[in-house]
């Protein structure tokens, strides 16, 4: 069977007659018949405290939290602290494509990141968190009675799971109380799986078996930059910018085809390809710019946009990341725009508990990194998250709460409705501190 023949099927199974039938025996980071094109669904990123203020964070940097999401932010922190960050999230999506509907769940760890002062107004960190997940699992079964009067019945199947993770080094420093500049060495590697079934109920037709294991390796860096502007009474204003590079992705593609019958099974296509240098398979870079106003620690409020450009990815015609010889998934710019607001009622009052919390509300609009069938994939959401304070400097527990939709129900696409939890730990302590007896 050729390429383009899996390639009908597909799309056929995701956007044509998708049963919408949940996954519940497998593990997913995620799960989206979406996630099926290129790297699958990418994570927005950043901590718990950035995902509960809707995603922002370039221009944030608040010393009682790691920031992940500019590298300048890192040197924002109170002398010789150190920091971590532990995150977990649990996502659960309903699904609909004209009258059907089905719905999931996925847990998954979402970052481990730690911190430490270097020299001075300077410090380092280093983590790693998820980059992108695919976790789809769709079943078309064939009622044309002209058919399976004669081949008994025959069940298409299509499903995939892995994920590609960053793992990351950063550091920054401050000069001049005001201009805060960082830099970061990011390393992807992962493996994916997508898998197409051909299956007969009559043993003495051969099912068809063919799939992508896809092998994910590269490098690249990321540089930020932040400035506080003092305007007056303790009021702060922060404007921040990132920048990732694009980069080449290394790894392997292996794509095969096995004849299976009841006793044998025979292998027709084994085709081993590694990526290196000259080939035009690329993760995008990405530019993010924001800013920030804040009263102190009593509260602040942020706007980011954040754009990438997919387009010259190869993510659409590549073996294993595109549906060949199709055009309906194309690489595209994906966009995000971002706000966020947290306040602190009274961070220092020692009888009501509750006043002490940081407690946070935001918005996102995303466009995602492709079309289909020409028509953009857009999602939106609000996030709603509060820290509790733990015990005594700036330990805490995160709580988060994401409430979206992507995608639509126009031109036959499928809209995802879900609610997302995210658990973030806040470790923080002194390094270096001298006891003092008397």
């Amino acid at each position: 069977m050729s390429d383009k023949f899996y390639s009908v099927i597909l799309l056929g199974l995701l956007f044509v007659c998708l049963p919408l039938s949940g996954q519940t025996g497998g593990s997913y980071g995620a799960y989206s018949p979406y996630s099926v094109f290129g790297l699958g669904e990418l994570s927005r990123g950043g901590t718990a405290y950035n995902r509960s203020m809707g995603g922002t964070g370039i221009a944030s940097n608040n010393r009682r939290f790691l920031n992940t999401m500019n590298p300048a932010a890192v040197s924002a922190r109170d002398s010789s602290s150190f920091m971590a960050d532990f995150g977990i999230s649990q996502k659960n999506t309903v699904f609909r494509q004209n009258d059907l509907r089905s719905g999931n769940n996925t847990f998954n760890m979402h970052n481990f990141v730690i911190s430490f002062p270097v020299y001075k107004s300077s410090a380092m960190m280093v983590g790693i968190m998820p980059f992108s997940d695919i976790g789809y699992d769709i079943t078309l079964r064939q009622t044309d009675q002209d058919i399976i009067g004669n081949t008994g019945h025959i069940t298409y199947n299509s499903y995939g799971e892995g994920s590609v993770y960053q793992m990351f080094v950063g550091g920054g420093v401050t000069f001049w109380k005001r201009l805060s500049v960082g830099a970061e060495a990011i390393y992807y590697f992962g493996n994916m799986d997508k898998v197409y079934n051909h299956n007969f109920s009559n043993t003495s037709y051969a099912s068809l078996n063919s799939g992508y294991e896809l092998m994910v390796r590269g490098f690249t860096g990321k540089f930020g930059l932040q400035y506080q502007q003092p305007l007056g009474n303790d009021l702060f204003m922060v404007l921040g910018a990132t920048y990732r590079l694009g980069t080449g992705m290394k790894g392997r593609t292996v794509y095969y085809e096995n004849k299976n019958t009841s006793e044998i099974v025979d292998t027709l296509i084994y085709r081993d390809m590694v990526n290196g240098r000259d080939n035009d398979l690329k993760i995008a870079g990405e530019l993010g710019v924001g800013v920030s106003l804040k009263k102190g620690e009593k509260w602040s409020v942020e706007l980011d946009y954040i754009r990438s450009d997919w387009r010259n990815s190869g993510m659409d015609v590549y073996d294993g990341y595109g549906v060949n010889g199709a055009s309906v998934f194309s690489s595209s710019v994906s966009q995000s725009f971002r706000a966020g607001f947290e306040i602190v009622p009274n961070r220092n009052d020692i009888r009501y508990y509750l006043r002490r919390c940081a407690y946070r509300v935001g918005a996102y609009y995303e466009q995602a990194y492709y079309k289909l069938d020409g028509n953009m994939v857009n999602s939106m959401g609000l996030t709603f998250g509060v820290t509790l304070p733990v015990f005594r400097w700036y330990n805490g527990l995160t709580l988060g709460v994401d409430v979206g939709q992507r995608g639509s129900l126009r031109t036959n696409m499928v809209r995802e409705r879900y609610v997302s939890f995210v658990i973030g730990f806040n470790i923080f302590d002194i390094w270096f501190q001298k006891p003092q007896y008397k």
